[in-house]
């Protein structure tokens, strides 16, 4: 094989890694706006490094995953943890929804990390739960190089001495910090929540129920499909409600001013878009001033026990439907 054929196998095997490597940064940086720019950077230094590599010394695999560490440890560097509604304090005790945050002060749902095909359940397992948004959110409590370490450690099954080599320590300082990184996410475990499984029909139909009692202001049927512990959330705002209690009493409380023509959530309509990491994820869309359909919101649903758990809803974030693959707009019904 020539230095020329040698030089474009190695280009297409790194290629071939972009998959994984998204995966990876996604888990790191806990943004999905962030991980495009992450994951090209990384293939740039790669690409323009390839000539240097030595098999020799460390797996492709290896060689890469410490370039996109460096990369989002830059990224990093200052950044606020990204959170959740309910890792910002305590649940709502009314309709004030408080001042909006920043859009980097909140996990972001995946983008093009969607179920991975046929794979062992184990393997599928590992992946739906690493990619749960509570599960990033739990992340987001370590410091950067601890987060390194554990999702390469953890998640990804690197060996102690392949880690080192990716984050430029020793084996032993690696441990060390996997040590660390498992107490401490311990005490920020997420609740559990059922894997999805998008050919389940009880799962679907699960969401068919949500969907139609969201749409017609069906409070009986929304309490029907609701977890006991049941949490819904509305970044940018850190307003948050805990239960079905709070939940079912502002659905009646939109849907009064609904009635009294002064908004809510009148004529809005929910789309499944699928999964997206670990997680269903659905469009919502709400009548602009001439009726048309248009993207208002993505809603990220956790299941638990069967019924609905945790519900994160992404205000403004209609300019990435296409990426979840949901339409532009809705025809009317």
């Amino acid at each position: 094989m020539t230095v020329r054929d040698e030089t474009g196998s190695l280009a297409a095997r790194l290629e071939s890694l972009r998959g994984p490597l998204t995966g990876y940064c996604y888990r790191l940086l806990g943004a999905s706006g962030e991980v495009d720019d992450a994951v090209q950077e990384t293939m740039l230094r790669a690409f323009r490094a390839i000539g240097g590599y030595d098999p020799e010394r460390a797996a492709l695999s290896t060689w890469v995953h410490r370039i996109a560490t460096n990369v989002c440890l830059d990224m990093l560097r200052g950044a606020e943890r990204r959170a959740l509604p309910w890792d910002m304090g305590p649940a709502a005790t009314g309709g004030d929804l408080g001042v909006p945050l920043p859009p980097d002060r909140w996990v972001e749902p995946p983008i093009g990390l969607g179920p991975a095909g046929a794979d062992d359940p184990a393997h599928l397992a590992v992946r739906h739960e690493t990619l749960r948004l509570a599960f990033v959110a739990a992340l987001q409590w370590l410091p950067p190089r601890q987060r390194a370490v554990l999702v390469l450690r953890d998640v990804l099954g690197f060996s102690a001495a392949e880690t080192a080599e990716v984050v430029e320590t020793s084996v032993a300082a690696a441990n060390s910090a996997l040590q660390r990184a498992r107490a401490t996410l311990e005490r920020h475990r997420p609740r559990p929540a059922d894997p999805p499984e998008p050919a389940d029909p009880a799962q679907r139909d699960l969401l068919r129920r949500y969907i139609r009692a969201f749409e017609t202001h069906d409070v009986r049927g929304l309490l029907d499909v609701l977890a006991d512990d049941a949490r819904s959330g509305m970044p940018p705002f850190p307003w948050w409600l805990d239960g079905p209690a709070s939940i079912t009493a502002a659905m009646s409380a939109a849907m009064s001013a609904a009635l009294s023509a002064s908004d809510a959530c009148a004529g809005d309509r929910l789309v499944p878009a699928g999964v997206a990491g670990g997680c269903w994820t659905l469009g919502q869309y709400r009548p602009d001033a001439d009726g048309a359909l248009r993207p208002f919101a993505l809603l990220v649903v956790e299941l638990r026990g069967g019924r609905i758990g945790d519900v994160v809803t992404y205000l403004g974030h209609g300019d990435r439907f296409a990426a979840f693959g949901l339409p532009a707009f809705l025809p009317d019904r």
